[in-house]
């Protein structure tokens, strides 16, 4: 049996997703409703990727029975809304990253999952990358020793994008790109919580963070460094440095297609989408959405590669960062 997939929201990622799920066999995957708060942005979406039901609200999507899980695209403020919705209607969900926008909300989105016996996932992409399957392995046989300092960063010029620089919008680099160097950091370290976490950056007059610095030390003395900015670019790049040896992932970090290990460069391409995509490598969502439906094959409630503690450690983190750097939005004060 096909996994049947419900998309809440007809934006950009969606789409996206969308011409992903097509890069895996039909028979294990389908795509059979979407909604979007206008019945005719679903209906166009749906026309666009050949989708048999469009919804012009998200609620109709809750009700529909012929879903297994719904892959949640909408902008960050809006995910406990959509995740509250959908897992109290019994329905499976991949939400998009960051799962909210702060520990408070991240915890109530995992009860409400709980609580309704679903399967839930913060779709944090690029664990499920070849790539990062390889670096679990590497570290895990011990490859370049013992991990020391794990340095990464992630910046691109998005100041003329509304939602990375409005606060009503989940503004901030923080939320939108210093999430995948924190993940990595994370994964790295086995979701271990950090001894310490060092913060400074600087503010648009929005009120959110345009670039964050982050020097991170946990137990036995190994560290870990990132930068994220929404104003420059920057090398996008990842370091692994061990005792014994380095790993490093080319750019672009947060959807790999490059590994380069004690100075062996190996590729691990993504497959070529139908449509074009409106970002980069996106048919490497295929591999997130391959592990929500090996998950639900095996009647798992989260995943072990992306497992809801990580969720909250990297809420925690992040609500630890922001504090830091004088980044407050309305939820925080709810």
């Amino acid at each position: 049996m096909a996994t049947r997939w419900g998309i809440c929201s007809a934006g950009k990622i969606s789409h996206d997703f969308t011409v992903a799920l097509k890069t895996l066999p039909a028979e294990d995957h389908q795509v059979v409703a979407v909604a979007a708060r206008k019945l005719e942005d679903a209906q166009e979406f749906a026309r666009k990727h050949s989708i048999s039901r469009a919804y012009g609200s998200y609620e109709e999507l809750a009700r529909d029975p012929e879903i297994d899980v719904v892959y949640v695209g909408v902008i960050h403020p809006y995910h406990l809304n959509a995740c509250r919705l959908f897992t109290n209607a019994k329905k499976n969900v991949l939400c998009e990253k960051p799962l909210a926008m702060n520990t408070k909300e991240v915890k109530e989105i995992l009860d409400c999952a709980k609580k309704n016996d679903v399967f839930l996932m913060e779709a944090v992409w690029t664990r499920f990358f070849p790539v990062s399957v390889e670096i679990r392995k590497l570290l895990a046989q011990g490859e370049i020793g013992e991990v020391k300092m794990v340095r990464t960063d992630f910046g691109v010029p998005l100041l003329h994008v509304p939602r990375s620089v409005q606060k009503d919008l989940g503004g901030g680099a923080l939320l939108d790109l210093g999430i995948y160097c924190l993940q990595f950091i994370s994964m790295v370290y086995n979701g271990e919580k950090p001894e310490s976490v060092q913060a400074s950056g600087v503010c648009l007059e929005t009120g959110v963070d345009e670039t964050v610095a982050v020097m991170l030390r946990f137990s036995r003395n190994r560290m870990a460094v990132f930068t994220c900015s929404a104003g420059v670019q920057l090398p996008n790049d990842a370091i692994i440095a061990g005792t014994k040896g380095t790993i490093q992932v080319l750019s672009p970090m947060w959807c790999p297609t490059s590994l380069v290990v004690n100075g062996k460069e190996t590729q691990y391409p993504v497959p070529e989408p139908y449509l074009p995509l409106n970002f980069t490598n996106s048919t490497g969502m295929r591999y997130e959405a391959e592990e929500v439906r090996q998950c639900l094959l095996k009647g798992l409630k989260e995943s072990s590669v992306m497992p809801h503690a990580d969720s909250l450690l990297l809420a925690e983190l992040e609500d630890g960062i922001r504090r830091q750097v004088g980044v407050v939005y309305s939820q925080d004060c709810q």
